[in-house]
């Protein structure tokens, strides 16, 4: 769904103060709960939370710190920390993991201790997919991925460290095809900035009803505007840069295609012209010696009449001969040569509209494509 001539009505959640509005806040606490219960095991579902510092300090000052999006508790001691992640970063999941070990090591009592820690909870809302070149297909395009830690068995050696990775690019469920909680859940941060009202199946819903109570623009104080209006502008920067780095990385990739189809092309002509250029020079040598043969055999039999004459005629024979040979190697050799030339700039010519179909089936500009392949418009269209 697009309204880009339409103003929206609703916070964006992908930006700091949207995200941190619409879950962050004392007042969302019903939302956040909802939304984390969702997610979660029956067996881990919370009634109550409150909010920590979202600020964790090294064990020195000269330890780093972290700082979260969202950090909890539940009534049962439970950790859990909530991040907003907008663009791909290096050694992001190194980062959860760093993250995950303040709430575990906050747990550590003076004195006698036997260790039994409570369940710590890391989630990650992304606004992009890991790309894992070893995963398999269906695993690539799976919305929610949960990791715990296993054994070598797979089994699951420790069950309180829990990560919860939500890839939002993934979710494309229309509203009609929504079954679970966590699907009303992902349907709404993915679309929110988008609706112009709230959409028939929120409608009799309490807990949704204060979510888009919470993330309306209209009230929003102008102090809490103009923090938005901020954030709003980071996200869009953001966007922006990753959008270029997406256009650079396709032009690089179509400029080797053309440059490696080029390469080839001209490397099999050549070795085809070799190839006919050999064939040729072996056929003239083995024609010409066929020929020197018969004139001498020729020769030898006209001999016995006239040795004078035999001689005349085999020198005459034996000139033709070779002067035939070479000529029809010189016409082979040509013939072959025009061959693979012709050959070479038809497969450099269909290669080359390849490149352009494949190009024009990936909705690259024609005048793109033309620079690109240097075939005509007319024939692009063809294609």
């Amino acid at each position: 769904m697009t309204t880009q001539t339409m103003r929206a009505k609703y916070v964006n959640p992908f930006t700091d103060f949207g995200f941190k509005k619409i879950f962050g806040e004392e007042a969302s606490k019903p939302l956040l709960i909802d939304f984390l219960n969702s997610l979660l095991p029956t067996e881990n579902r919370i009634k109550t939370l409150s909010f920590k510092n979202p600020e964790q300090l090294g064990a020195s000052e000269a330890d780093r710190k972290a700082i979260y999006d969202i950090y909890c508790e539940s009534e049962k001691g439970e950790k859990f920390i909530v991040e907003l992640q907008k663009a791909k970063q290096n050694y992001f999941r190194e980062r959860t993991i760093y993250y995950s070990t303040f709430p575990i090591r906050e747990q550590a009592e003076k004195g006698e201790w036997n260790y039994n820690l409570k369940a710590v909870f890391c989630i990650g809302i992304l606004d992009f997919v890991f790309d894992d070149e070893d995963e398999a297909e269906a695993e690539r395009k799976e919305v929610v991925h949960v990791v715990k830690l296993k054994n070598g068995h797979n089994k699951v050696f420790y069950d309180k460290l829990t990560y919860i990775y939500l890839e939002m690019p993934n979710f494309h469920k229309t509203e009609s095809e929504l079954e679970t909680r966590l699907d009303q859940w992902l349907y709404f941060l993915k679309y929110l900035e988008d609706f112009q009202s709230i959409p028939h199946l929120f409608q009799e819903e309490a807990i949704f009803t204060q979510a888009f109570e919470t993330a309306a623009l209209a009230k929003l104080s102008p102090e809490e505007m103009d923090s938005y209006e901020y954030s709003l502008k980071v996200f869009r920067d953001l966007k922006n840069v990753m959008d270029y780095a997406i256009e650079t990385a396709v032009k690089e990739a179509v400029e080797t295609a053309v440059k490696e189809a080029v390469e080839t092309a001209v490397k099999e002509a050549e070795e085809k012209t070799k190839e006919a250029v050999e064939t040729a020079v072996k056929e003239a040598e083995e024609k010409a010696k066929e020929a020197v043969e018969t004139a001498v055999k020729e020769a030898e039999e006209k001999a016995k009449e006239a040795v004078e004459t035999a001689v005349k005629e085999a020198e005459e024979k034996a000139k033709e001969a070779v002067e035939t040979a070479v000529k029809e190697v010189e016409e082979k050799a040509k013939d072959a040569v025009e061959m693979a030339m012709k050959e070479a700039e038809e497969k450099a010519q269909n290669d080359m509209k390849k490149v352009a179909k494949s190009l024009k089936d990936n909705a690259i500009e024609i005048s793109i494509i033309m620079a690109t392949t240097g075939l005509s418009s007319e024939e692009i269209e063809k294609l």
